[in-house]
């Protein structure tokens, strides 16, 4: 990999593109530094750490921090992200988008501008109501009333809206997807804290040398282990051989050609994940702002609160395992199984796939063409879907069981970041190795 970013230095197209990614990105953690006017930042990280009791770590790892600082790009690319999912949704639900995402280019540019024009709407929404909550709640730091608030509004908008701006400007100029790379520097920008402070509370923290280098060696084993199973997760594909007929063309025989279909087994990526954890965030952020906290002595919908945070899953609290409160993880399993299912549904459709073999004259050696086609890819699919979903399971709740089992403080890493991280670097060697092999195809061909 270094020796490849050596030779890719030494293309002057792909140096450029590099340099302009590395700026944008400078300048997305600059701008995490720029307070919001009109609030006071002090009086919201310590507001956001009560209301959060210290589980704010996915929040952190989608905006870099930025959310906890208040700063100009407290809501990051949140909205984008959101926004891309709800069009994804509608295109299946609303004929016309489905009909517009199957014209090709021109659909998909307006697609495109709709889902800018969506995310503009929500982050206008998500920005009005935290500056709303934040004024009605004790010991606002929203300054200076109404204006503050608006201010507020204005500021995390346009922050918002800047980012969805800069990624696409890095997907068209720079090196990879620009929203996903902008996500990635999010996540890598907290790591080195997180894994510090696992350090110093787990390792240093010990008081013998024998201690300190088995709880060192235990990190270091878990988190190597969990970026192996990602990695073998992101890369494993099941293909399916087609087979092309021959048939006459003028006076020559054509086609007769092999290929396969390539299906990989994480289909749907780290998006089961997110609407998992996004599901069970959901009740502990409206709670906040209405007061109400988790507590497992308190009323039903204390114990509720309780059960939906994940650091407090696989509890061993000395007397017994507190199985009642990883209820939660069951129902969380479960959710990322069907959120795997569902989300590859809309994204892989097995009829439209056999209508083109059966169009192009291929077919899958031993199946007949059409719904045999349909009901061999559909079976296919399902299993390697369930397989990918436990993967995928599995890598999310490595970090949540350490943590309820070593008494770890909810960690901003974990599966779902991790898988990010991977993913978004494998697809962006994987554009810098296409981009070099293009430019070696150019030189044969110019010469």
């Amino acid at each position: 990999m270094f020796k490849m970013f050596i030779n890719a230095f030494k293309v002057k197209e792909i140096r450029r593109r590099l340099f302009f990614t590395f700026a944008c990105l400078v300048l997305v953690r600059l701008g995490s530094l720029i307070p919001a006017p009109g609030i006071s930042n002090e009086a919201a990280t310590s507001l956001i750490g009560d209301m959060f009791q210290g589980n704010q770590g996915f929040i952190n790892m989608l905006t870099g921090g930025s959310l906890e600082k208040m700063s100009i790009f407290a809501l990051s690319i949140s909205p984008y992200i959101t926004s891309s999912i709800i069009m994804q949704l509608l295109t299946i639900a609303i004929p016309p988008l489905a009909e517009m995402q199957k014209d090709g280019e021109s659909g998909r540019k307006k697609i495109e501008k709709y889902s800018r024009y969506l995310t503009v709407l929500l982050a206008l929404i998500e920005s009005t109501a935290m500056a709303i909550g934040f004024k009605n709640t004790s010991g606002s730091p929203i300054q200076d009333g109404w204006l503050g608030v608006i201010l507020v509004v204005i500021a995390f908008t346009a922050g918002s809206t800047f980012l969805m701006w800069l990624g696409e400007r890095i997907t068209e100029s720079g090196v990879g997807n620009g929203i996903s790379i902008i996500l990635l520097i999010n996540i890598v920008s907290g790591l080195p804290s997180e894994f510090g402070l696992l350090f110093t509370n787990k390792v240093m923290n010990q008081s013998k040398l024998i201690g300190k280098l088995g709880a060192g060696a235990a990190i270091i084993a878990i988190a190597l282990a969990t970026l192996v199973l990602i990695v073998l997760l992101q890369d494993a594909e099941r293909r399916i051989a087609v087979q092309y007929s021959k048939k006459m063309v003028g006076r020559k025989m054509m086609g007769g050609s092999s290929t396969y279909i390539p299906l990989k087994v994480n289909t749907a990526g780290v998006i089961p994940v997110i609407f998992a954890v996004s599901i069970f965030q959901f009740p502990l952020v409206i709670s906040s702002f209405f007061g109400s906290y988790p507590n497992r002595n308190g009323g039903f919908w204390g114990k509720v609160l309780y059960m939906c945070r994940t650091d407090n899953w696989f509890d061993f609290d000395g007397e017994r395992f507190a199985f009642k409160y990883t209820i939660g993880a069951l129902i969380y399993i479960a959710m990322i199984i069907f959120f795997a299912y569902f989300y590859t549904s809309i994204t892989f459709n097995p009829v439209e796939i056999a209508g083109n073999l059966k169009k192009s004259g291929g077919f899958v050696p031993g199946i007949r063409p059409g719904k045999p086609t349909i009901d061999y890819l559909t079976g296919v699919l399902n299993k390697i879907i369930f397989i990918g979903a436990v993967g995928l399971t599995i890598v999310a709740l490595i970090p949540i069981v350490c943590c309820g089992a070593f008494n770890i403080t909810s960690l901003g890493f974990g599966g779902t970041s991790l898988i990010i991280v991977v993913g978004v670097i494998l697809e962006t060697l994987k554009q810098i190795e296409s981009m070099m092999l293009t430019r070696h195809y150019k030189g044969f061909l110019s010469e």
